[in-house]
């Protein structure tokens, strides 16, 4: 039995998809108000934050991969996170489980420098210090010794579905609109970005590998980095569309956050917009060679697919 823990976002489905297509029939989705993705999906309710729910949602497991998310709320995350994630820590140790973190890259510097998986940890704002303090838990349980852990770690997504994303939200969703795509911050930084579908392949590959256990890995991007404005530009192609846009300026985006909440939720990650966003993931090809990366244009397209089918 392989169960994904908060089994209802983007990465999760594709996970799920993933996991029955080419791994295992037994697949269990595990979340407050869990969906089936296959026809075959064992589905459990639980609250990550009992940890008795959560504990008996695990039992039985082999291989147990955390994906839950939250609303981008400060204090929800700092209230929640890291409880959900103790309690699904603990539950696979009970069962003595292998445990697959999805993590993100929030906890990283908001640099240009070139990030692996040995790039230090230094969070900017409060979002990045609790991704930072979970993926220091996930990596003292993997020092513990006791259950296999691996780390698979994502840049920003785009994607189809309901991907959620800066790029998402403010490009692929605006053209989908008939609306203009805005860019945050500066459109001429190069940008990684990870196909959400290639996410969760990549997650399933490293959860089905034992020798990738102890181990941190960099999900699979395309080495093609583009900027935002080649990225709207080969995604005017795509859907058929003017790729004329408007850049948001940090100072505009800022001023916004006076009077919205959700903009003042993202602040903290603004800076990162400023700089290029150069994340490796070699490490991963080389132990997955046979791995087929979607480069952006091919993501576009299946996208523009996804719309015409409605």
């Amino acid at each position: 039995m392989q169960t994904i823990l908060g089994a209802n976002g983007q990465i999760a489905m594709e996970l799920a998809r993933e996991l029955r297509r080419n791994y295992t029939g037994d697949v269990r989705l595990v979340s407050r108000n869990p969906r089936k993705v296959n026809d075959t999906d064992q589905l459990v309710a639980a609250d990550l934050l009992d940890a008795g729910r959560t504990a008996e949602a695990v039992r039985g497991s082999r291989i147990v991969y955390f994906t839950a998310g939250l609303p981008p709320d400060t204090q929800l995350w700092e209230r929640q996170f890291p409880a959900m994630l103790q309690n699904a820590l603990a539950a696979a140790r009970a069962a003595g489980a292998s445990f697959v973190y999805f993590d993100n890259t929030y906890m990283y510097p908001q640099d240009d420098r070139l990030q692996t998986e040995d790039t230090p940890f230094a969070p900017v704002g409060r979002k990045g210090r609790v991704r930072a303090a979970m993926a220091s838990m996930v990596l003292a349980e993997m020092a513990r010794g006791e259950i296999p852990v691996a780390i698979g770690r994502a840049p920003e997504f785009y994607g189809p579905g309901k991907t959620q994303s800066f790029t998402n939200a403010l490009v692929i969703d605006k053209f989908k609109n008939g609306k203009r795509p805005l860019v945050p911050v500066r459109d001429d930084t190069r940008r990684t970005l990870i196909w959400t579908p290639d996410a969760s392949r990549g997650l399933a590959a490293i959860g089905n590998a034992p020798d990738a256990f102890g181990q941190t890995w960099h999900l699979p991007c395309s080495d093609n980095r583009p900027t935002y404005r080649e990225f709207v530009g080969m995604a005017g192609q795509a859907f058929g569309k003017e790729a004329s846009y408007k850049v948001l300026s940090q100072w505009m985006l800022s001023a916004a956050g006076i009077f919205s909440r959700q903009v003042r939720e993202i602040r903290e990650l603004l800076p990162r917009y400023g700089q290029d966003n150069l994340f490796v993931s070699t490490k991963f090809k080389q132990r997955f060679p046979e791995f087929a990366v979607t480069d952006y244009r091919q993501g576009l397209e299946l996208i523009r697919r996804e719309w015409a089918a409605g």
